[in-house]
């Protein structure tokens, strides 16, 4: 098998410090636990920004400045960061895209309208395509977000009119309320839909990170963890930071014989350039 990329999603948009008072908010925060994702073996970081009072942003300018901040605190060429161009519900296209233009090596790409609890976050064929060509313009290479089924059938699509040039990774999401429920039966039957050559990551909602993240590793797919999807390390235990998580994964990861990828391996196996 592949090594496994690890992806830590270390603060997400919606989850506050009630939740879990060890969410970060401010760029020295965000900055300080990619450091310790990226240490524990996270190579990439999954990023969603705020303001310091930890309300969800768009703004290019404060992903600069954690993106900045991110990179002054780890040496080197250091892990991939994918800001999402998700955004919050109700945000307007033009604003969650903005940060594209920073030309990060990758960025999210939603593929499609879906139920967000209870919310509906809108991602119609038209913004796809926006948002898809930004991402060849800025030589951004997309990861593809899909919580249902359709959402897979909608990439290809994109694929089809030569809107996805690049290699294909995509992000099984299972578990948000209101999309498909997260089970093995249902990761299995998403995973037999990508075409071949693509790669995937699971992302687990709350309780089911983990089993996913289980299969995920044995199927020779993709791994998410962090605060974005999940807050607790156990049942009713809050984990002390999404390093935490990572740190998990990593250990069941060489139990089953898996190596985990450094950052400059897990660029190869995304063919980023």
């Amino acid at each position: 098998m592949e090594k496994l990329i690890i992806t830590a999603a270390i603060c997400g948009a919606e989850v506050t410090k009630k939740d879990n008072p060890n969410v970060p908010y401010t760029a020295e925060e965000i900055a300080a636990e990619a450091k310790r994702c990226y240490d524990a073996g996270a190579s990439i970081i999954h990023l969603h920004v705020r303001n310091d009072d930890g309300t969800p942003t768009q703004s290019k300018e404060v992903f600069k400045k954690n993106i900045d901040a991110i990179r002054a605190k780890i040496p080197g060429k250091g892990p991939i960061i994918q800001p999402s161009t998700g955004g919050a519900v109700g945000m307007k296209w033009q604003e969650r895209i903005a940060v594209v233009e920073l030309n990060p090596e990758m960025a999210t790409l939603d593929c499609g309208t879906t139920n967000f609890g209870d919310d509906i976050f809108v991602n119609d064929l038209p913004l796809m395509r926006n948002f898809a060509k930004t991402m060849i313009e800025h030589k951004v290479l997309p990861e593809l977000e899909c919580f249902e089924p359709g959402h897979i059938a909608n990439a290809l699509i994109l694929r089809k009119e030569n809107l996805l040039p690049g290699h294909m990774h995509f992000d099984i999401v299972l578990g948000v309320q209101g999309s498909l429920n997260a089970s093995v039966k249902n990761l299995l039957f998403m995973v037999e839909l990508i075409p071949p050559g693509a790669t995937w990551t699971v992302a687990g909602i709350g309780r089911h990170e983990l089993p996913l993240a289980v299969n995920a590793i044995t199927m020779d797919g993709h791994v998410r963890v962090g605060f974005e999807d999940n807050i607790f390390y156990s049942k009713g235990v809050l984990a002390t930071s999404s390093a935490q998580l990572v740190e998990r994964i990593v250990k069941l990861s060489k139990e089953l014989g898996r190596d985990i990828a450094t950052a400059e391996e897990a660029r190869a196996i995304l063919e980023i350039k």
